[in-house]
C-alpha cells in the first residue's frame, strides 16, 4: 500500500512538473507575471515533496542517497529544481528557469520510470504502462491545440479575404476581428509546443525501456521533432514580428498539413507506433 502511495505521488509531481513547464513557457514569450507566479508556486510544490522524497531515502538508507546512479539522478533533478526557484525570485531570468526545467523534468522522468526503482514486477509494469498513457495524451493534447489553432488560422484568412474585398456583412463580424483570431492561433500554439515537447521526452523514455531494438531514426520520432521544430518557428516569427499575419496563418497551416502527414502516413512507417495501425 505504501509503495503504491509513493509511485503515484511521484507520478503527481511529473504531473506538476509539466504544468509548471508548461506556464514557464508561457511567461517566456509573453512575460506574463500571472503565469510565472503560478509556475512558481506550482515548482515549490514539486520541490517540497521531492525534499520529503529526499529526507525519507535518507531515513531509510541511514545515508545521504547519492551513492548510486539513480540515487545521484534523484538529488540532481532536486538541485535543479532548488536553483530554478533561486534563479526565479533573485535573478528573474526566465529564459534560464524554462530550460533548466527541461533538463530537470528529462532526470526526473529517467530516474521515475527506470525499472531498477520498482520493487517488483508487476509494479514497473504498471507504471511503464502509465507512463505510455501520460505519452499519449499530452501528444493528442498537443494535437488538439494545434487543430484549434488551424480553425483560428482559417478564419482570419477568410476574415482577411472578406475585409479585402470590401464584402460587408453579419457573418464578417461573426468571425472575430483578424487580431483576435491571430492572437488565438498563436496562444493554441503556445500551449501545443511545450506539451509536444515533454510528450515526445516521455515517449523517448518509455521506448528506451520497452523496445529492445530502439533507433532514434524511426519515422515518427523524426517527423515529430520535425513538427516540434515547426510550430516552434511559427512562435519565434509571431513573437519577434518576422512576418505579417497572413503569411503567419499561412505557416501554420503548412503546420498543421505537416501534422496530418506525421500522424496518418508517416506513423505507418514507425517500427513501434502500432496503436496508429
Amino acid at each position: 500500500m505504501v509503495n503504491i502511495v509513493m509511485t503515484r505521488l511521484q507520478e503527481v509531481i511529473i504531473i506538476l512538473y509539466a504544468i509548471s513547464i508548461l506556464l514557464y513557457f508561457v511567461d517566456f514569450l509573453n512575460h506574463n507575471q500571472k503565469a510565472n507566479r503560478f509556475a512558481f508556486w506550482n515548482l515549490a510544490i514539486v520541490w517540497i515533496l521531492q525534499t520529503i522524497f529526499l529526507f525519507l531515502d535518507m531515513k531509510q538508507t541511514g545515508r545521504f542517497p547519492v551513492l548510486t546512479l539513480f540515487e545521484g539522478l534523484y538529488f540532481y533533478a532536486w538541485l535543479l529544481i532548488s536553483l530554478s526557484l533561486i534563479i526565479s525570485r533573485i535573478l528573474r531570468v526566465d529564459f534560464t528557469v524554462f530550460f533548466i526545467n527541461i533538463i530537470g523534468f528529462i532526470i526526473i522522468v529517467i530516474h521515475t520510470f527506470s525499472p531498477t526503482q520498482m520493487t517488483t514486477e508487476a509494479m514497473a509494469e504498471k507504471l511503464v504502462s502509465e507512463l505510455l498513457l501520460i505519452h499519449i495524451t499530452m501528444a493528442i493534447l498537443s494535437y488538439a491545440a494545434f487543430s484549434f489553432s488551424f480553425v483560428f488560422s482559417c478564419l482570419y484568412l477568410l476574415q482577411y479575404k472578406l475585409l479585402k474585398e470590401k464584402r460587408w456583412g453579419q457573418r464578417l463580424w461573426r468571425y472575430g476581428s483578424l487580431e483576435q483570431l491571430e492572437k488565438m492561433s498563436y496562444v493554441l500554439n503556445v500551449l501545443g509546443v511545450p506539451m509536444l515537447l515533454l510528450s515526445l521526452i516521455l515517449g523517448l523514455q518509455w521506448a528506451f525501456l520497452k523496445l529492445a531494438n530502439f533507433y532514434w531514426y524511426d519515422p515518427k520520432i523524426t517527423g515529430s521533432f520535425i513538427l516540434l521544430v515547426v510550430y516552434s518557428i511559427f512562435l519565434f516569427f509571431y513573437t519577434r514580428k518576422k512576418v505579417n499575419g497572413k503569411y503567419l496563418a499561412y505557416w501554420n497551416l503548412a503546420s498543421f498539413l505537416i501534422l496530418l502527414i506525421n500522424f496518418f502516413f508517416i506513423s505507418q512507417l514507425s517500427l513501434f507506433h502500432f496503436w496508429y495501425r
